[in-house]
């Protein structure tokens, strides 16, 4: 690593001070502050039904962790009872751990400006993760490559509503396996410089992430501070294996932040019921965030809930349910008792196209996620197909419509402004309010606009070629595209950076499994 630590160490000197002076920086809206109140669904008797069950799952029950003896070893000095890869875990014991994680903290961005506060009140938007496919209106839909993942990174930097870069926005499918996060990595790094999420297919990967995040920001502000979110999903029911959890112990013990979440298709990995599911859940979670505990006690976690019903006809997924609403109101009561940030919620729709179908399921998730108290929303834009495609008009669609989140979180304004009796009393009775002076002092913020939606008279838009919002939306991404400027980045670091990803590729074969 010798060159390496020689390149991180190199300035960028005035070019780089030049590049930063001319760079062109996109306005991003801060982080939501909720000013309304959460929809609670649960009352005290069914929260404490839930919790009484979940503690009863750990102990009786218990969970597996596969393929881990040190997870073994960690459960038996801690008090748990451990048969095989059979962890039974005493009433209270997980609740007694989870105790240290912290209530909320700061992810860190390159850009100060764009650090985000995850949990209490807050909600931080991150766009889609993991599909394998892309799809827009052009090409149709195609394994995804490298190309769309930088360009997907750049559609999320020039989004005004979305907060953060997230991880795997699409699987690059031309890169090798064992490589691909070093090129995501990479690409969030130097294409944004909002925050991003680590690599957790695998506990080098992750520790590549960390090693990477110290040549960005320095290997002390790093020891110091949180820099990444990762998201570490339970292989449910109750099963924890051994490269998700080393992943997690890597994170861990860096101080980073992961995302403790069930990955659940009601029906087929959690009961059919929404308290049943919910039991399970906690369970999980309890569980989850323990264990990230007794590595590293105070490591910043998230209580994460993913969680779909199926479709009893044909076994698919589906989205925008009742049922999916139910369990992220109560997982979100769940998690709020426990006193840990949320994770849920999303553009989820089973839809192969950005149609009607798209809109309904999507608007359902987006809206209930926001009533849940959700304070981290991975999937923000851009899911289709039930997460199997990224699709680049649905994530411009996605992007713009998280503007509305924003405003609704505001909620309702009772200062004098708010009041508007000034504009009555200027109005009277039958007149109008468009010449008014409080509309002419409130008229530029008064109301969410959208960036993409056509509000134009028939005739504009049918001379305009009568566009559907597909159309508009393919027109946006290629605007957006080409205005993208990327933001300054002292060289030093990219070349320190470059330098890692290549001797690191050196290192190890190609493997595409």
């Amino acid at each position: 690593m010798n060159e390496v630590a020689g390149r991180r160490a190199r300035s960028g000197g005035g070019a780089s001070r030049r590049a930063e002076r001319t760079a062109v920086s996109f306005e991003t809206a801060r982080f939501i502050q909720r000013n309304i109140p959460d929809f609670e669904i649960l009352n005290e008797e069914a929260l404490q039904i839930i919790e009484h069950n979940a503690e009863t799952v750990l102990e009786e029950i218990g969970v597996n962790f596969v393929e881990n003896p040190e997870a073994l070893e960690r459960w038996r000095q801690a008090g748990a009872d451990v048969k095989g890869e059979r962890v039974h875990i005493p009433r209270g014991l997980a609740r007694k751990l989870c105790a240290t994680a912290p209530r909320s903290f700061t992810q860190h961005a390159r850009n100060p400006e764009r650090n985000v506060e995850i949990g209490g009140r807050n909600l931080v938007l991150a766009p889609v993760y993991g599909p394998p496919f892309v799809r827009d209106a052009e090409g149709g839909r195609r394994y995804a490559t490298l190309e769309d993942f930088r360009n997907f990174v750049k559609l999320g930097y020039m989004s005004k509503w979305l907060h953060h870069s997230g991880g795997t926005v699409c699987e690059p499918t031309d890169v090798p396996v064992n490589k691909r996060h070093l090129d995501m990595l990479m690409a969030h790094m130097t294409l944004s410089d909002k925050p991003y999420m680590g690599s957790v297919t695998e506990p080098s990967r992750a520790a590549d992430s960390v090693a990477m995040s110290k040549i960005l920001f320095g290997d002390d502000f790093v020891d110091r501070n949180t820099v990444m979110t990762s998201l570490i999903n339970i292989n449910s029911p109750l099963t924890f294996d051994g490269i998700m959890m080393g992943a997690l112990e890597v994170y861990a013990r860096a101080n980073q932040a992961a995302i403790i979440s069930p990955f659940i298709v009601g029906g087929a990995m959690a009961p059919v019921t929404v308290a049943g599911t919910l039991t399970q859940v906690l369970a999980e979670v309890l569980a989850g965030v323990a264990y990230s505990q007794l590595v590293r006690p105070g490591a910043p976690v998230i209580f994460g809930a993913f969680v779909t019903s199926i479709d009893m006809n044909s076994g698919a997924p589906t989205f925008g349910t009742p049922e999916a609403a139910h369990i992220t109101y109560g997982a979100g009561q769940l998690a709020r008792r426990l006193g840990l940030p949320y994770r849920s919620g999303g553009s989820f729709c089973g839809s192969k196209l950005p149609d009607a179908q798209a809109a309904y399921e999507t608007s359902n998730s987006l809206n209930m996620a926001l009533l849940a108290g959700v304070n981290f929303m991975l999937h923000a834009c851009g899911w289709l197909e039930g997460g199997l495609v990224s699709s680049y008009e649905k994530f411009v669609m996605d992007a713009d419509q998280l503007g509305t989140l924003h405003h609704l979180a505001q909620g309702v304004t009772m200062d004098a402004n708010g009041q508007a009796m000034d504009a009555i009393r200027e109005v009277g009775p039958g007149g109008h309010y468009l010449g008014c002076s409080h509309t002419q002092a409130n008229f530029k913020s008064a109301f969410w606009r959208t960036e993409l939606l056509d509000y134009k008279p028939f005739e504009t838009w049918a001379e305009e070629g009568s566009r559907d919002t597909q159309a508009l939306a393919a027109e946006r991404v290629k605007k957006q595209l080409g205005d993208y400027q990327p933001p300054a980045l002292d060289e030093g670091k990219r070349e320190a950076l470059e330098a890692f990803v290549a001797q690191r590729k050196a290192e190890m074969p190609d493997a595409f499994i």
